[in-house]
């Protein structure tokens, strides 16, 4: 949605959001789910319980399929593959080993150039995000791309738990469903076709948790899915006022890792277990976790490597490395070693776990830790990301350095203009509320440990934060 759009949106009264964002729901409802959904569900937990023989067949065919169709649909390798015959190369592209590694730079610049050419942008579903490294990137999805990922997120996180889309269920998350100036009730808007309870996870405080409660338990929530700090927050401030809402059988995280202080708060908190899923908007890898506290790859999703930081070789055993993934879901806009970002210990190859499925065990993720921002009244704030939408910026870094003041630090492109800031520093006011906003233009964002960097960095101190 666009600025003008939000604020004539956010104008409405709450009754006519939640009929705003029930008719955005049966827009995503028409492209998630289809007269096909319960099939390719019911394929997938058959997939479940495959034999090693039986997956590696189905993911080197599949593999071969997505390389052919890379290198001869889509313009961005076919030109590369192209130059590289010019010069007298002959490898094959039906080798993975012979593709380079993909970053995310390559793909922010060339985003039209990685569809395929049978393939309308028009008539596909685009996702936007700026993942963890604070760079916007627009993905393409098909129908059927689509339909497949939210079947499979149905029979790997909410059958698991047992839980069905179909169920009143919360999305605890960081859109403005309700403007950041609201001092009281309703924090959130239903969303009728897809059964979904928005909540504002911006709104959280300990002066409105008793609303938050309230309205889980006024709607028949069963499930919540949120970011993984959000929901510790809410559980945390429901703790300590002695609240809990009944009904809710599981909370699945998305987004940052579930530490097991998060698991406990929402256990003390909300009476229930929390599950940690692991994906991103490219859908190039995937994994959730099973009851017996394990997580899982999505063999379908993607191809794993776990690449040295200094070349591109696979790491010793047990040992952390570049995540690095080849898509083989998004057959329409293939990516090819694709550099996520993130660090992976490699999956455990003949690992068993005891809720019996054959899927590969993760031995742990690492990455994708960013802050939340803190405001005067008591809220905290998480996705930033929309600030930076469809702005002219290579790469940004917000820093809340006190609760007055708000830096952010970007690498401007050469359309930036003076209207380019007023938007940022509107966007953070709409989100925080009267703050200072510094804006710092660099050549270069400071990296920390293994060349990355917090999109999002908060230097209150941690006693006066979720913890």
């Amino acid at each position: 949605m666009g600025d003008q759009l939000f604020k004539i949106y956010h104008r409405l009264p709450a009754q006519s959001r939640s009929l705003a964002a029930s008719l955005y729901g049966l827009y995503l409802r028409s492209w998630r789910y289809g007269s096909e959904s319960e099939e390719l569900i019911a394929e997938a937990i058959d997939r479940e319980y495959w034999s090693h023989g039986q997956w590696q067949k189905w993911r080197e065919e599949r593999l071969a399929f997505v390389l052919h169709r890379a290198a001869t649909r889509v313009p961005y390798y076919r030109e590369y593959w192209a130059s590289r015959r010019r010069n007298g190369d002959r490898a094959s592209w039906e080798e993975l080993n012979n593709w380079p590694v993909l970053s995310k730079e390559a793909v922010r610049k060339n985003t039209l150039a990685f569809i395929a050419d049978d393939c309308d942008p028009k008539r596909m579903f685009r996702e936007h995000t700026s993942g963890t490294s604070g760079k916007p990137l627009n993905l393409w999805w098909s129908r059927e791309t689509v339909r497949a990922w939210y079947a499979l997120f149905e029979a790997r996180a909410r059958h698991w738990h047992g839980v069905r889309r179909n169920e009143r269920w919360a999305n605890l998350g960081g859109q403005q469903v309700t403007p950041a100036s609201a001092y009281k009730p309703p924090f959130w808007v239903w969303n009728a076709p897809m059964r979904q309870l928005y909540l504002s996870a911006n709104h959280i405080s300990s002066r409105n948790i008793a609303d938050y409660i309230d309205a889980l338990e006024r709607y028949g929530i069963t499930h919540l899915v949120s970011y993984s700090s959000s929901v510790a927050w809410l559980a945390r401030e429901a703790a300590h006022l002695g609240l809990r809402a009944k009904g809710i059988k599981v909370v699945i995280t998305n987004a940052e890792p579930l530490s097991q202080w998060h698991r406990e708060v929402v256990r003390k908190g909300l009476g229930c277990e929390a599950r940690e899923t692991y994906g991103m908007a490219e859908i190039t890898a995937a994994a959730s976790e099973c009851a017996e506290g394990n997580l899982h790859l999505w063999p379908e999703v993607g191809w794993i490597e776990a690449l040295c930081d200094d070349q591109d070789t696979p790491v010793p055993a047990n040992q952390a490395g570049r995540l690095i993934c080849t898509g083989l879901l998004n057959a329409d806009m293939p990516l090819i070693r694709y550099a996520v970002g993130d660090r992976i210990r490699p999956a455990v190859e003949n690992g068993h776990c005891g809720c019996s499925r054959t899927l590969p065990l993760i031995g742990g993720i690492e990455g994708r830790t960013n802050d939340m921002l803190m405001t005067r009244d008591g809220r905290h704030v998480y996705w930033l990301n929309p600030v930076f939408y469809g702005l002219p910026i290579r790469e940004a870094q917000i820093i809340q350095e006190t609760l007055e003041l708000i830096r952010v630090i970007y690498i401007p492109a050469p359309e930036f203009t003076t209207a380019s800031e007023r938007i940022i520093i509107d966007r953070l006011h709409a989100r925080m509320g009267d703050v200072d906003v510094i804006l710092v233009p660099v050549t270069e964002i400071p990296r920390e440990h293994r060349s990355k960097f917090q999109a999002v960095v908060c230097n209150i101190p941690k006693a006066a934060s979720v913890g």
